[in-house]
């Protein structure tokens, strides 16, 4: 399934365009798994609490720490929402597998010897949801996905600040050159410089 030919989109492989702006998956994609696929930045009911589990096993944190730190871990492929991960941590509550507890000034989370218990004894099940949303994607594709990401934020401030016919010569030269990549006869000449 490639692009560029006919049939195809004009950027190449749908898949690696999804996953360049959209992460693993993207709208619509795969992530495949037991379960089958899924879509979007949407994780499965069940990975949303085993990550929970899984970091508040490392001590107290709060929702806004929890869903910061999943972002950081899937590199931003994954940031469930407060309407996630707050109704999730109540259910865990109501399951007496955490407690909230007053932590740096703030309703946190912590495990219960019971909600220990159940990880200790269910990791295999638990599995490892960070990598599950990130898995499948290219490092080298995630790395050109933060710098086009950095691209688009400065064309932005560029056009805010009204210099919009400058950022499009540069933005053009931008896809000339890449597209001059493509046209060189041997991949390991570029290697090389």
């Amino acid at each position: 399934m490639t692009g560029g030919g006919r049939g195809g989109p004009p950027w190449g492989d749908p898949r690696l365009f999804k996953a360049m702006f959209f992460g693993p998956g993207g709208p619509g994609g795969h992530r495949g798994g037991p379960h089958g696929g899924r879509r979007g930045g949407r994780a499965r009911r069940g990975d949303v609490r085993a990550a929970l589990l899984l970091l508040i096993e490392g001590g107290p944190q709060n929702g806004y720490q929890l869903i910061q730190e999943i972002e950081r871990r899937t590199d931003g492929l994954w940031k469930p929402s407060p309407g996630s991960v707050y109704p999730a941590l109540q259910q865990l509550e109501d399951e007496g597998l955490v407690r909230a507890v007053e932590f740096e000034g703030k309703r946190a989370f912590e495990l219960t010897d019971e909600g220990r218990t159940y990880v200790e004894g269910n990791r295999a099940e638990l599995g490892d949801p960070f990598e599950a949303a990130t898995g499948g994607v290219d490092e080298n594709v995630m790395d050109l996905r933060g710098v086009l990401f950095q691209v688009g934020a400065a064309a932005m401030q560029v056009a805010a600040a009204g210099h919009t016919d400058e950022a499009k010569k540069i933005l053009a030269e931008a896809r000339r050159s890449l597209y001059k990549i493509l046209a060189e006869d041997d991949p390991e000449d570029r290697a090389d410089n």
